[in-house]
């Protein structure tokens, strides 16, 4: 049995262009390409009930598309108001061309 979940293939995410992932039994999930690099965060805004990948991403910033707030996708740290609970954020794992998250972890 795995210790991973498998998510997305790494190809698919584009600079920019951050991808939903649902798996039964987690909550809704965001993947983000930051110069090359692969990050994962839940995909639901900590201030409101919004997908965080019908915002923008700028960078390593991504803007909530409710309210303006945004978050660091490196740290899931909140950037700028009315977000004040940072988004979780997840350990990827690339695995034969695909982005993984770990089982059952807490936040990166």
């Amino acid at each position: 049995m795995s210790d991973k979940l498998r998510l997305c293939e790494v190809a698919s995410v584009k600079e920019g262009e951050p991808v939903g992932v649902f798996i039964e039994g987690m909550p809704a999930l965001a993947v983000y390409n930051v110069d090359g690099d692969i990050f994962v965060t839940d995909n639901t805004c900590t201030h409101g009930n919004a997908m965080l990948t019908d915002g923008y991403q700028d960078g390593d910033i991504v803007e909530c598309p409710f309210h303006g707030g945004s978050f660091d996708i490196r740290t899931g740290a909140p950037k700028a108001f009315p977000c004040q609970v940072a988004v979780k954020t997840y350990a990827v794992v690339i695995e034969d061309g695909w982005v993984n998250i770990l089982k059952n972890e807490g936040a990166a």
